[in-house]
């Protein structure tokens, strides 16, 4: 897909979730400086925890030697592995469960089990919603197809 196109379709989705979050929501808005939200810091059950992956899609589980992880600080840092390559990014939680993981980027080794590393890494960058359900972790796309499911670990 060209960038223009593909620049283009994320900011009507953005547009759309926007107007949506504005239509439903009745929660106030953080105070912001400069476009920036201020606040003292990310909160709530996703953060400061560890989430292994349990899933890709709806059921398909991955093999890997070492699990699939990642943790998200208080300061919006996200750092993990994706089965092959360590890597790190930002993260934003918004209202109704929210979530944008910005910037990832990526150690490069080279593994026999890159693609489905890939795969790990596509889904946070395609992740739209979370749901929490006990000790798991489902990430949803703007579609709101499932894409994968993680679990608290340690």
């Amino acid at each position: 897909m060209p960038m223009r196109k593909h620049a283009c379709r994320r900011l009507l989705l953005l547009a759309l979730s926007a107007l949506m979050l504005s239509a439903c929501s009745s929660t106030p808005q953080e105070p912001q400086l400069n476009g920036t939200p201020q606040s003292s810091g990310l909160s709530g059950p996703v953060v400061e925890q560890r989430w292994n992956l349990l899933l890709v899609g709806t059921d398909e589980r991955l093999s890997f030697a070492e699990a699939p992880f990642f943790t998200i600080s208080r300061d919006g840092k996200v750092a993990g592995f994706d089965g092959c390559n360590r890597f790190t990014g930002h993260v934003s939680l918004g209202e109704s469960q929210r979530i944008d993981f910005e910037g990832l980027a990526t150690t490069r080794m080279a593994c026999s089990n890159l693609a489905d590393a890939k795969r790990v890494t596509d889904m946070l960058d395609s992740a739209y919603r979370y749901l929490i359900d006990h000790d798991r972790l489902v990430f949803f796309g703007p579609d709101s197809r499932v894409l994968g499911g993680w679990r608290e670990g340690k």
